[in-house]
């Protein structure tokens, strides 16, 4: 089941395998976050767009009962996410699309869904730390992608009422905060996450609510680590249940 460069690492508290390989995708700390704090509801159709290895359909996939689908445009992450999902016995349950995002329109009809999930490419395609390794440019930086197509795709897939939870960079927060009120996604619960709590904060949590009121609430801060260096104990509660 595993090719080159390949292993099988553990969502130990989900109790499931997933497949990784650092030359193409390994999922990060901003993945399991966006997992943990997006809520399934007994009823909701639920798509992760951006969906890389599959890793958010398979954190969902330990909180609720339902089929989850993902949509990722590059092939190899496409293949690995659809053997993580044999590997543990989800096939029934757990479908990966092969596309680009921005064909939403033609595949899907409009309003089918009442949960989306994305954690987009982060960097714009002028900033200078782009990656060389082209898998892992397309995954962190708008090449393929922008963040006014991931909430088009969003708004498009949803329902009236319907959410979408989203991460991305603290310092792209008013991008992501103006461009989902423009595409009818109000925001309406916003985390602050932070590595320590003498550091600034370095990634937000987004709920949206399609055609949904105004009002925004703010979370109390995540925090990481502690100050000794090791997991905050809501890290651990993410990693370890």
């Amino acid at each position: 089941m595993l090719e080159d460069n390949e292993r099988v690492d553990h969502l130990i508290k989900e109790g499931y395998e997933i497949i990784q390989n650092d030359e193409v995708f390994s999922f990060s700390t901003d993945a399991l976050l966006l997992g943990y704090l997006t809520e399934v509801r007994k009823n909701d159709k639920v798509m992760d767009l951006c969906s890389g290895n599959g890793v958010i359909p398979l954190l969902l996939a330990a909180k609720s009962t339902q089929p989850i689908e993902g949509i990722e445009i590059q092939e190899q992450l496409v293949s690995m996410a659809r053997r993580s999902f044999k590997l543990n016995d989800l096939n029934d349950r757990l479908t990966m699309h092969h596309m680009d995002l921005k064909d939403v329109y033609q595949t899907f009809q409009p309003a089918q869904y009442t949960l989306v999930t994305c954690n987009p490419p982060y960097f714009k395609m002028n900033q200078n730390h782009q990656h060389q390794k082209e898998a892992h440019k397309i995954a962190r930086h708008e090449i393929l992608c922008k963040l006014e197509d991931c909430l088009m795709a969003a708004r498009h897939l949803l329902k009236q009422g319907g959410r979408l939870y989203m991460v991305h960079r603290a310092e792209r927060m008013m991008d992501v905060l103006t461009e989902m009120r423009r595409v009818n996604i109000e925001p309406k619960r916003l985390t602050f996450v932070y590595s320590k709590h003498d550091r600034d904060a370095q990634t937000i949590l987004i709920e949206g609510r399609k055609s949904g009121n105004q009002g925004l609430d703010i979370t109390k801060p995540f925090y990481i680590y502690q100050e000794d260096g090791t997991y905050s104990k809501e890290m651990k509660g993410i990693y370890y249940g």
